[in-house]
């Protein structure tokens, strides 16, 4: 009986992570990512709207932002985290940081080791490594309290974009996202985007130079749908975790002058 009733509750949170799912990565959605999408969703509750998953490379893959939502529903203890002195270097900006989670009060806790340098993380956060390999280590740490078996975003090396695989660019080309009106990935996406700029009081020129940035294209009309999908996602989730992060990013860029068109 419980068992059903677990599964009645997270019906409404599958029904629409499966059809935002389609809508944002189309043919890319296939039977088995709608399954796993399905089991995860029910399992942890996560949500694609809110950016607790991605689907990066045909598999599922949990935020930072995900997991702490998770711990939050799960009243989570706490979580303390230091650093690994020896396997730390400021000089090289090499980091390593150690995470423990507490479940509850008498939880003796679940450990979790994250590192970073200008190696392994993206070039769009060289300088940050050390809050990096910190997000890394809660990560992993909470990973393996609540029993999660998909990676997360932030443990793979760079802010991944959610590109097609060779084999399925071939089936799907690539798609101008501005086609012939300049919306930028559509209506839908571009409003997002002004809204997270308005509401975290971003500088619009500079948040265009780190989506051409993000995206790897000479110009944002060159994007796919998919790539500006991924950076409004990928800013959404950096603006609420660490603004000022974000904007030190920004400002890293020089003025594009250029118009919207």
């Amino acid at each position: 009986m419980k068992e059903r009733t677990d599964t009645e509750k997270s019906a409404p949170l599958i029904s629409r992570n499966r059809s935002l799912a389609k809508k944002l990565w189309g043919e890319l959605i296939g039977p088995l990512q709608l399954r796993s999408l399905r089991e995860i969703t029910q399992s942890f509750g996560f949500s694609i709207v809110t950016g607790d998953v991605q689907l990066l490379q045909s598999g599922w893959y949990v935020t930072h932002t995900g997991l702490i939502r998770l711990a939050r529903r799960c009243r989570c203890a706490g979580i303390e985290v230091e650093a690994v002195t020896q396997f730390c270097d400021a000089h090289a900006a090499r980091w390593a940081f150690k995470a423990t989670v507490f479940k509850s009060r008498t939880c003796k806790g679940f450990v979790g080791y994250g590192d970073a340098d200008p190696s392994n993380v993206s070039p769009l956060v060289h300088g940050a490594e050390m809050r990096v390999a910190e997000t890394r280590a809660v990560n992993r740490a909470l990973r393996k309290a609540y029993g999660i078996g998909i990676c997360s975003v932030e443990e793979i090396g760079s802010f991944a974009e959610a590109v097609p695989s060779s084999r399925e660019s071939k089936k799907l080309p690539p798609q101008p996202v501005n086609g012939k009106n300049g919306n930028y990935g559509g209506p839908k996406v571009r409003d997002r985007l002004c809204q997270l700029i308005r509401q975290h009081q971003l500088d619009a020129n500079l948040v265009k130079s780190y989506a051409v940035d993000f995206c790897g294209t000479k110009s944002l009309r060159e994007a796919t749908r998919e790539q500006v999908e991924a950076f409004v996602a990928h800013l959404a989730d950096w603006a609420e975790k660490d603004r000022n992060a974000l904007l030190c990013q920004l400002n890293s860029y020089p003025v594009n002058k250029e118009g919207a068109a």
